[in-house]
């Protein structure tokens, strides 16, 4: 997908759920600059890991920890890609994430834990988040990588991969660098809100239009790519 395309979405998006572009500006640049003394990761690093490999992504609805547990054992020498809230799921069955893909509304202990053990953060700037930028970003200390939903390219640290919550930009990662086989998990789109979106005390009709265009997005990326499936 290229940009202009994406943009012409993302105006939509911005529309329907009242987001004001001068606050992702903000944020992409508060991002930008918080990250220019961290130990960032280079496109190559992430290539060299997803690409030509099976690649399993947990998202977190309600069939989360039935699924991950029905498919414990696939998961072995599989490169996993948690987005956001779903690391406190992995670790607590005792499995560190290859690459966390959040916006830091999630247990953040969990992935600045999981950072501290090699996995890899991919830290997403948005106008809503600007607090959790400035409290969250100096404690992940390793594997950094900054993205924002805007054109990155006045961002000298950011990218744009596309895909718009952190369920769908999980796997639009995974299909940038060319995983060979791509698998879902714990990605519903039944009305319901998963415990692992730490959702509670959040505007849930707000949540439920993140979620739609969720599987938008997904669905979007399932047309061109056809080796991205449901578990």
């Amino acid at each position: 997908m290229l940009y202009k395309d994406y943009k012409i979405i993302y105006e939509k998006i911005t529309k329907d759920l009242g987001i004001q572009t001068e606050d992702d500006e903000k944020a992409s640049m508060i991002l930008n600059n918080l990250l220019q003394d961290k130990n960032l990761l280079s496109d190559g690093v992430l290539k060299s890991l997803i690409e030509g490999n099976e690649v399993f992504i947990f998202g977190a609805g309600p069939s989360l920890e039935t699924t991950l547990d029905f498919h414990k054992k696939a998961l072995e020498n599989k490169i996993l890609i948690v987005a956001d809230g779903t690391t406190s799921a992995l670790l607590k069955n005792d499995i560190l994430p290859d690459i966390i893909v959040t916006d830091l509304d999630g247990k953040v202990s969990d992935q600045i834990k999981a950072n501290s053990k090699g996995s890899i953060v991919v830290i997403h700037a948005h106008g809503d988040n600007i607090d959790k930028i400035e409290r969250y970003v100096p404690e992940f200390k390793n594997k950094i990588v900054g993205t924002t939903q805007i054109n990155p390219e006045p961002y000298n640290n950011l990218h744009n991969f596309f895909g718009f919550t952190d369920g769908d930009r999980a796997i639009y990662l995974a299909d940038h660098f060319n995983a060979k086989k791509i698998d879902l998990i714990g990605f519903d789109f039944n009305g319901k809100i998963g415990k692992y979106s730490f959702a509670k005390n959040k505007d849930e009709t707000q949540k439920l239009k993140k979620l739609k265009w969720c599987k938008y997005f997904i669905e979007l990326l399932i047309k061109e790519n056809k080796n991205i499936n449901y578990l």
